[in-house]
């Protein structure tokens, strides 16, 4: 089976990192979040603590550190349940293929996300005229090429208790991508948004680089439905949320996050959607 699996053509390192990178934060009973570079993963323990998933796999070349990350933080043969994912952009499937040819372990996603995960269908190519920073002027150099894991892959089950994950619900939030999907803990009020908004200004070299908070819809440079962008958000700020990891940057929690959220959904067209791009009309 694993013959049939590949990552990108166009796989390549991402030569970017921040203050979190290596970093570990427990974030909610049960909930971790480790950051790759600038991008966050996170680990879901099952409620009877035998088992966990995996949400999200990294950057190119991420899957040795992810490995030994999980093996220090839990112990050595530890693996996941599965592999979930919010959406198949280079920097959230980055290390994927290499940990499912390791771990063969089932990997769930959205339908609308499956051309991207087998091999069929290329992203958009990344926006480097958009209004923002250097990380969007670089953004051509960014993996969009889509990879293969057709022989584990396998569609988000609309119950997740089937996952082993009954108090966890999923959101269809398009407009970062078609498929992208948000996970929602009604009981924890724990929200993991994938992009669908982030908690740093993402095209921000330096911001990033200090992982400076603050809400902000998705990275500009690779988002192509701004009016589904929108709509995502303002369904996540309906769920009124008590805390959120996000894709990128730090979670965040409180009055902070509430206050953050709900400035996003009544400014989205100025905080968000930038002023020209060829995304934007």
């Amino acid at each position: 089976m694993d013959s049939q699996m590949h990552d990108s053509k166009d796989n390549r390192p991402i030569p970017m990192t921040s203050t979190a990178d290596k970093k570990w934060e427990q974030v909610n009973d049960g909930v971790y979040m480790y950051t790759d570079q600038i991008v966050n993963l996170a680990v879901i323990e099952k409620s009877d603590k035998a088992g966990w998933s995996l949400v999200d796999t990294g950057l190119p070349g991420s899957a040795p550190e992810i490995k030994r990350a999980i093996a220090k933080h839990f112990r050595q043969d530890s693996k996941p349940d599965e592999i979930i994912l919010t959406h198949g952009h280079f920097d959230h499937v980055g290390g994927l293929v290499d940990l499912v040819k390791e771990w063969e372990v089932p990997v769930y996603a959205h339908s609308l996300e499956f051309p991207y995960l087998t091999g069929k269908k290329a992203y958009p190519e990344p926006d480097m005229t958009v209004e923002g920073g250097l990380l969007a002027k670089i953004s051509p150099y960014y993996p969009n090429e889509p990879i293969n894991v057709s022989p584990y892959l396998k569609e988000l089950p609309e119950d997740m208790g089937t996952l082993g994950l009954p108090e966890w619900e999923w959101f269809h939030t398009p407009g970062h991508s078609r498929g992208h999907v948000s996970f929602f803990n009604k009981q924890k009020g724990l929200l993991l948004a994938g992009d669908a908004f982030i908690t740093v200004k993402q095209d921000s070299f330096w911001k990033v680089l200090e992982q400076y908070a603050e809400i902000n819809g998705p990275p500009r440079y690779l988002t192509p439905d701004w009016k589904q962008a929108k709509d995502s958000v303002q369904k996540l700020a309906s769920l009124h949320p008590k805390k959120a990891i996000t894709g990128h940057g730090p979670p965040m929690e409180g009055k902070e996050l509430k206050d953050g959220l709900q400035a996003l959904v009544d400014h989205f067209e100025e905080k968000a959607v930038p002023d020209y791009g060829k995304f934007v009309n």
